[in-house]
């Protein structure tokens, strides 16, 4: 029987809805994609990028509390998340937005 996202240490009822809308429906299932394939689909579905919801997701799959990881091991995450972040950037919404993104006027995220 397919354990609920939310048995996951850290995952609640937020993630679990935000999960579920990607696809990913069971604990079992966000253990096998794993952290950065499971965010990217959230990136993909529009979510707004955050660390901390990357950060949760990763500390939950190793069984640890959301704030465990300090020092060089959140540094190492910090890059996963931003590389991540960077390759699933969503496209401009529009001919101008993409021109005033090239040129400069629009800061870059």
């Amino acid at each position: 029987m397919a354990r609920p996202v939310s048995s996951i240490r850290n995952l609640g009822p937020a993630m679990e809805a935000a999960l579920a809308r990607v696809g990913i429906t069971s604990a079992e299932e966000l253990r096998e994609i794993g952290t950065d394939a499971a965010y990217a689909r959230l990136l993909a579905d529009g979510m707004r990028p955050h660390f901390i919801g990357y950060y949760v997701i990763e500390m939950g799959l190793q069984g640890r509390p959301w704030n465990d990881c300090q020092g060089p091991e959140k540094d190492a995450l910090r890059a996963r998340f931003d590389r991540l972040k960077a390759e699933n950037k969503p496209p401009p919404s529009s001919e101008i937005e993409r021109v005033l993104n090239e040129i400069g006027v629009v800061p870059r995220a």
